[in-house]
């Protein structure tokens, strides 16, 4: 019994964990959101130096989402550390097109992340649209991946509370 109630008391320090890294990410993803809009608002032939900064922390913040969705949603299923399989089946089903979008952020990224002043100015609309496509996708894939592992994670810690 002592065995068993260690074993539930790890599981739930690791679900808390997890939340707070789930909950580090959207409060990331908001910021990562905020700065998209004020890029998206920039004059892209003004050149100035506020705005080369605005897009240099779109670049920066952008790349920090990347990265902690990582660390915080898929680690534990690349690594075969997660368990529940509804979960690792979602994430099987989804991950490609993930994938896909955090490959589009890189390459904004590396487009603009450095710009010189006036160099690809023309495409930054246009490139920002296709980003905005991408981080959509994502946003929605990723959304469903959290509720999975907090829907399950509700639902097996129901019986226990009674």
């Amino acid at each position: 019994m002592g065995t068993a109630t260690a074993a539930g008391a790890k599981r739930a320090d690791r679900r808390i964990a997890g939340r707070g890294k789930v909950e580090r990410l959207l409060a990331e993803r908001r910021e990562m959101l905020v700065l998209f809009c004020r890029v998206a608002g920039l004059d892209p032939f003004a050149g100035g130096a506020a705005d080369d900064d605005v897009l240099r922390a779109f670049c920066q913040i952008l790349v920090d989402y990347m990265a902690g969705a990582h660390f915080s949603l898929y680690q534990r299923i690349v690594d075969g550390s997660e368990r529940r399989q509804a979960v690792v089946a979602l994430a099987g089903e989804i991950y490609g097109r993930i994938e896909a979008c955090t490959q589009t952020a890189v390459l904004f990224n590396d487009k603009y992340a450095h710009r010189d002043n006036g160099r690809d100015a023309a495409d930054l609309h246009a490139d920002l649209s296709v980003l905005g496509e991408a981080l959509a996708t994502r946003i929605e894939l990723e959304d469903r991946l959290i509720e999975a592992l907090w829907g399950d994670a509700r639902s097996q810690a129901a019986p226990h509370r009674a």
